[in-house]
């Protein structure tokens, strides 16, 4: 009996100092979400113009669409320490927590220096309210050839990239943010 309360002593002391290893841990994913939070990019160049920017919800993440004529080649999508202007590099604020900058190898003006996108609020793209992720969506600028949308989010989530086809010859640029890890 003593060596059993000896060994018992043993091996409470250990589980308190942590040396026993727990079992292991569900790895579950939520929604089956499995994308990370590093850059995205292709650094390919387009013909395309930008011609919209659009939010949505959706059940496990909230939804960033940048529509365009022509087909969609190249983007850099990451997590930036501030959202920067195009051509300026001024600092732009944006609510939340979290700042993602969104450039895609599209200019928002056509060959003539005619706007294909001219938003009507810089600081509002979208409203946003009510969504579980996105806080702001921001106009960027367009130079060079780029075109940038910064979005601000509730922290650093996980997100992806994709392109679409359609509709009318148009393609999309399509940033999804989770809604948690």
């Amino acid at each position: 009996m003593r060596k059993f309360g000896a060994g018992l002593a043993a091996v409470l002391a250990a589980a308190g100092l942590g040396l026993v290893a727990p079992g292991p841990a569900s790895a579950a994913t939520y929604c089956g979400i499995s994308w990370g939070s590093m850059a995205k990019a292709d650094l390919d160049w387009s013909s395309a113009h930008v011609t919209g920017v659009r939010t949505g919800q959706q059940p496990c993440y909230d939804r960033l669409v940048i529509d365009m004529t022509g087909k969609v080649a190249g983007f850099v999508v990451q997590y930036v320490p501030v959202v920067t202007q195009d051509a300026t590099g001024y600092p732009i604020p944006v609510l939340g927590d979290a700042d993602l900058q969104v450039m895609v190898t599209a200019p928002s003006y056509n060959q003539y220096s005619q706007p294909t996108y001219e938003p009507a609020a810089k600081a509002e793209l979208s409203n946003v309210s009510g969504y579980q992720t996105f806080r702001q969506v921001v106009f960027a600028g367009s130079f060079e050839g780029t075109t940038s949308i910064g979005l601000g989010v509730r922290a650093r989530l996980p997100f992806r990239v994709f392109t679409l086809d359609g509709p009318d010859g148009g393609s999309r640029l399509v940033v999804d943010v989770a809604h948690r890890w």
